[in-house]
């Protein structure tokens, strides 16, 4: 099993869900971006998946585009994303994947990134904007590095489309909650549900659900029946409103979500 994939078992094995938070790198500044992934894994999350900012992030809601705006007003580079993840990889055990648009990965280089986000620790990349069909060049990478690769499945996806994501897919599928971009909602698409079993149907061995998740109550009901849950903006919200002190303790707080009978 890779690293993620161990995190997740781990996490049932101690008779859970696994806990998956989001932050976008250099929010509001590198080194608190740092410390906020930090604080994540010690208060609760299995997986950190890490967001460098993008200039058209068709996928976030506002609260995210806020934040990653922020960054890359404040000078935001490439390189910052592998020297955090180095700097959290060291500090923490929870593998740390990151949540890129493709673009600036074609721009930096597929095998340079996959390289250098190797040496910094780093356990794998999801790829919002890019199909497996699409992606040659990243599978032969990953499979290279054994960086896992997360695909996204969402409600309106083909049963031909699952059978590849699930296929390709290593890690977990991120399983898409609800059409839409990401953001706080007070009711859970039951879509997801149903996405989640017809993956299992098509072959997925893990399938995390993400989008729109923010309560602790919304994690324990996405965990009856996927392995791990996603959270982003309500995190976001957290460290932008108190720092990292607040961070920590909405963490601790959507930790208890995680605690359902497998």
């Amino acid at each position: 099993m890779s690293r993620v994939e161990e995190a997740i078992q781990r996490a049932h094995d101690a008779g859970r869900g696994a806990f998956i938070g989001y932050l976008p790198v250099g929010y509001p500044d590198l080194q608190t971006s740092i410390d906020a992934a930090i604080a994540l894994a010690r208060n609760g999350v299995d997986i950190i998946e890490l967001g460098p900012p993008y200039s058209d992030p068709v996928m976030d809601g506002a609260i995210i585009q806020e934040a990653t705006q922020a960054a890359l007003a404040n000078g935001f580079r490439m390189r910052d994303l592998f020297t955090a993840v180095a700097a959290i990889t060291a500090a923490v055990d929870a593998p740390v994947v990151v949540m890129t648009y493709w673009n600036p990965v074609l721009q930096y280089g597929v095998d340079r990134y996959a390289d250098d986000l190797l040496a910094a620790g780093g356990a794998g990349l999801i790829t919002p904007d890019i199909t497996p069909e699409a992606a040659p060049e990243w599978i032969a990478a990953s499979e290279r590095t054994r960086l896992d690769r997360v695909f996204l499945a969402a409600p309106t996806s083909t049963d031909a489309r699952l059978d590849l994501v699930a296929a390709s897919s290593t890690g977990f599928v991120y399983t898409v909650s609800t059409m839409g971009i990401t953001g706080e909602r007070a009711e859970l698409d039951k879509a997801a549900r149903t996405l989640v079993g017809r993956l299992r149907e098509h072959g997925a061995g893990r399938a995390c659900v993400g989008i729109g998740i923010s309560t602790a109550e919304q994690i324990a009901g996405v965990l009856e029946y996927a392995d791990g849950a996603i959270v982003g903006t309500a995190l976001v919200r957290a460290l932008r409103d108190g720092g990292v002190d607040r961070l920590a303790e909405v963490t601790r707080e959507l930790a208890r979500g995680t605690a359902i009978a497998r």
